[in-house]
């Protein structure tokens, strides 16, 4: 991990806005967190993630965190691809409500059985 300051059009942007109104701005980008993943046997890292976490935060949480991604990206493979999610073709806020709905709850259903411990696997 290592603080840094990042620089460019967007950290600007967020750091005045972040700054107006009571609290103005005072020039100076706030301080951030780099987390890289770099494995071992590898000649260069494989990953970066910038956090504005407080510098407080252990490393264990932010890589947690950071890896979060992929489960939320395989989530919604499944949502989509398994569930149906984009197979609704109707044309009212109803009627895509309840699809969303009912897909949310089949999701929910198979994550919960999927860490329930005391679910038999499949031979």
């Amino acid at each position: 991990m290592l603080a840094v300051r990042p620089a460019g059009k967007q950290s600007l942007a967020a750091a005045q806005e972040a700054g107006g109104g009571r609290n103005r701005w005072d020039g100076v980008l706030p301080v951030q967190t780099v987390l890289v993943e770099w494995p071992d046997g590898h000649d260069i890292p494989t990953g970066y993630w910038i956090s504005n976490l407080p510098a407080t935060t252990p490393a264990a949480d932010l890589v947690r965190w950071a890896k979060m991604r992929w489960r939320i990206e395989h989530d919604y493979r499944e949502l989509k691809h398994g569930l149906g999610l984009d197979h609704f073709e109707g044309r009212t806020w109803r009627g895509w409500h309840h699809h969303v709905t009912l897909v949310t709850a089949a999701q929910a259903f198979l994550t919960l059985r999927r860490l329930d411990p005391k679910v038999r696997t499949p031979a």
